[in-house]
């Protein structure tokens, strides 16, 4: 009796919850789709996921169905539009991935250049004078002020100013020249 009924009219039942005239109109569409979904991805693996997408979406789909066309004609418009769907959100998760790398690779380039930075300055400190490395020590690497400094070190501000300047002086004495490397 169902084999003899059309696509449309077991659309109809199906939209109504009438699971065996589901179960029969995918067994008469699965493959017909499937080759669809395949032409549309150019894919297998990704063929089956959206064949079996659409299969899973099918069921509220087709509560919005009406029998102006051939159920198959609905049943590839809403293929086409899933596969769009699906290009654009691989679109939008690439270039998402693509800007997170972008991203990660800029921020890896900055930790290394802080590192090398850091080991530089670790290197160029050890090579000054223990008051003016303990100055820098404390009014850079500790954030103090020079009032702060000063009460540490017990010295003047005024020693701690000059101390710093001395210390800037000689660390741009230090400092490698762009293109001698």
């Amino acid at each position: 009796m169902r084999m003899n009924t059309s696509d449309e009219d077991l659309a109809k039942a199906a939209a109504n919850g009438d699971g065996a005239a589901f179960a029969l109109l995918l067994e008469r569409c699965y493959d017909r789709l499937f080759a669809l979904c395949f032409r549309l991805t150019g894919a297998r693996a990704e063929a089956e996921d959206l064949t079996q997408d659409i299969c899973a979406a099918l069921p509220a789909k087709l509560r919005r169905y009406r029998v102006q066309a051939r159920f198959t004609t609905w049943l590839y418009r809403v293929a086409v539009n899933a596969a769009h769907d699906r290009r654009r959100r691989n679109a939008t998760h690439a270039k998402a991935a693509t800007g997170w790398g972008d991203w990660e690779i800029a921020r890896q380039a900055g930790i290394a250049e802080d590192r090398e930075r850091d080991a530089w300055l670790t290197t160029a400190m050890a090579a000054l004078p223990d008051d003016l490395r303990d100055t820098l020590a404390l009014t850079v690497g500790e954030d103090m002020t020079h009032a702060e400094a000063a009460a540490v070190l017990e010295i003047s501000e005024g020693t701690v100013s000059w101390r710093l300047s001395e210390a800037r002086k000689r660390l741009r004495a230090m400092t490698p020249k762009e293109g001698t490397a």
